[in-house]
């Protein structure tokens, strides 16, 4: 399985044949220029291309009427008099002889993409359409939108595959009030923020361009996973969430939250206050978002400086060691690091053969080995590299290093001795940093500490996962306990690993589970799904060599691209876990911008403030 691309290149026949400043901007180069960068980056190369079709009547009618489905048709054979009247009836479109086909291939796409990936055909995929569809309505074209593809695509998984929980992300300008207005009356779904809510299944978050996307993946990413535990009462629905920045008159000059790569922007005051009013309309709905007995102290703006000290410890927080002055942030962390991709291919490299571990065909089970001489040369300054069976692992770790560091393999898997492990991975830095890798990201779980010899360069992020204690002992050094729960671990993951995970991006990321890491597979298998986003998925997981083989079969599955398994049953994070994490968030803050995202009193938040119900576009103008 891989990725399907789906595109017909028909859907840049509409045109506007009028002059209209509001709807100049939709124009087919709209279309071609996303093509055009996937040709650029050599993605389309690696995907599987579907030629869109049709949506057939029948599908348009799951959420469009009738008579607007045939007011549409009509279009085929009216003259530009008549299309431009008939456009003026609606807001900000316009319509084209060719406007039915295109808008039906748009449809058709999504239904074709659903199909694909249903079926098990591909993994995942991308549909290039033209029109856009989150803005129409039942029986209202809207802000260039003739038919709702996605609310199309989103019913007919339903009808036809008969899937019961569908999440859908909305990423736009402005609200995509067409999808909340299809779904809003359905009994197992809701309404947006901002209204009387009768239950949790959409939410609305307003942006600035200059947000980044840490401010809004902790609040989103548990919602969506709480969304596959069935975290809720209802038992089927649709949830939506709606990420959209502030809105202006010219639409096209804003680039919702620059993602990742954005390292050098803060989260505005605004977006933060959008996030907490979110927060506080989702808690009744959500388990995890109901932190009991958590009241962290508010932070004006204003004290988010680097040269600001740590703010204070939280009231009844945990001992925590003292964090000593962090080091000057490398200047490396000023400029993005791009990775070129490597080849779609994951590697396991196990000492012995195991005839128990069950691997996706396309995983390769690594054959070969470093140089005896330097294998040697590496492991002479560890006594516990010495013995034979810990110095044929590291030949087989630094042969799968030297091929992901030079671009044949994507991603790896290692196994070492019990024993061995912390010196393995010592190897494994020193390498990867010798070896072209700028920026290194080692995620250690259990019982590894930091090598003492690693120099304080800004160019490595040691977290730890599993230490005694909460600690953060430079801005590069942190560590903290294993949380008990699995909401305490995902919200370790989303409020802590990833922000400064994509904040310092790494262009190599190692995953080790050492002795007593305590992660159960679809644990693992999480945190190692999470970081693939970075570093163009060039991860390396370090297991010891009496790990069970379901866990390396899983982590060979979720590095290949799947979906981790189900962590089963939702549940809170304790008051410890979120204590721990509150206080190295309070200590890291100053230091990383992506942390400068603080979760404020629950009396300062005001539910459904700056959210917008309706309105046009979604909103108050444009």
């Amino acid at each position: 399985m891989g990725t399907a691309l789906v595109y017909h290149e028909d859907m840049t026949a509409t045109r506007l044949l009028w002059d209209d400043p509001e709807c100049e901007i939709e124009r087919p180069e709209r279309l071609t220029a996303a093509l055009d960068r996937l040709r650029q980056r050599g993605l389309e190369q690696r995907c599987l291309r579907l030629s869109a079709r049709e949506a057939s009547k029948e599908e348009l009618g799951l959420v469009h009427s009738p008579e607007y489905v045939s007011l549409v048709r009509k279009t085929q054979v009216l003259g530009e008099e008549e299309l431009q009247a008939l456009s003026g009836q609606f807001d900000a479109i316009y319509f084209h002889p060719s406007t039915f086909h295109c808008a039906r291939l748009a449809a058709g796409a999504g239904l074709q993409l659903v199909d694909a990936v249903l079926t098990g055909a591909v993994q995942n995929g991308l549909a290039l359409v033209r029109p856009p569809g989150h803005h129409s309505q039942r029986a209202a074209a809207n802000g260039f939108c003739v038919f709702n593809n996605v609310a199309i695509a989103a019913a007919y998984a339903k009808q036809k595959h008969g899937l019961h929980r569908i999440l859908i992300v909305d990423w736009d300008v402005h609200h995509g009030q067409g999808i909340q207005y299809l779904f809003e009356d359905d009994p197992s779904s809701g309404c947006s923020l901002g209204c009387p809510a009768r239950s949790g299944w959409e939410m609305l978050t307003t942006w600035l361009p200059s947000c980044t996307c840490c401010s809004h993946w902790p609040l989103s990413l548990t919602l969506s996973w709480c969304w596959s535990q069935q975290d809720l009462t209802q038992p089927s629905g649709t949830l939506r969430g709606k990420c959209r920045p502030r809105q202006s008159a010219s639409p096209i000059s804003h680039i919702c939250c620059r993602c990742w790569p954005a390292a050098g922007s803060a989260p505005c005051w605004s977006a933060l206050e959008s996030i907490q009013s979110a927060r506080a309309a989702q808690a009744p709905y959500w388990k995890s978002l109901q932190l009991q007995d958590v009241t962290p102290v508010p932070t004006s703006p204003s004290t988010h400086s680097p040269e600001g000290r740590p703010p204070p410890l939280l009231p009844g927080g945990p001992m925590c060691k003292a964090a000593v002055p962090a080091p000057a942030p490398s200047s490396l962390l000023d400029q993005p690091c791009l990775c070129p991709a490597p080849s779609v291919r994951t590697t396991v490299a196990l000492t012995a053969p195991d005839i128990t571990l069950v691997l996706p065909p396309d995983v390769i089970q690594q054959e070969g080995s470093a140089l005896r001489e330097e294998t040697e040369a590496w492991a002479r300054p560890h006594e516990s590299l010495a013995r034979e069976e810990a110095l044929t692992a590291l030949g087989k770790l630094l042969y799968l290093l030297d091929g992901m560091l030079d671009g044949q393999v994507n991603s790896g898997i290692a196994a070492t001795p019990a024993s061995a492990a912390a010196a393995t991975l010592d190897v494994a830095i020193q390498r990867g940093l010798s070896h072209g890798a700028q920026r290194l990201l080692c995620v250690a779980l259990g019982q590894l500490d930091r090598p003492p010899d690693l120099a304080h360069d800004g160019r490595t992020l040691w977290l730890n996962i599993g230490g005694k204690e909460a600690a953060a002992l430079s801005m590069f050094h942190v560590s903290t306990p294993l949380p008990v729960m699995t909401g305490g671990f995902l919200s370790c993951i989303l409020g802590l690993v990833l922000p400064l995970a994509y904040g310092f991006q790494p262009d190599l990321v190692l995953v080790a589970l050492g002795p007593g890491h305590g992660l159960q597979g679809p644990h693992a298998a999480l945190l190692a799904a999470m970081l693939r986003g970075l570093a163009g998925g060039r991860v390396l997981a370090l297991l010891e060599e009496d790990s069970t083989p379901q866990l390396a079969g899983i982590l060979a599955r979720v590095l290949r691209g799947e979906a981790p398994p189900s962590l089963g049953p939702s549940s809170v994070a304790s008051p410890e876990d979120v204590q721990a994490l509150m206080y190295l968030r309070g200590q890291l803050e100053p230091q990383w911008k992506m942390l400068q995202v603080r979760l404020i009193a629950e009396a300062w938040l005001c539910p459904g403030a700056r959210l917008c119900r309706r309105g046009r576009w979604g909103g108050q103008g444009k």
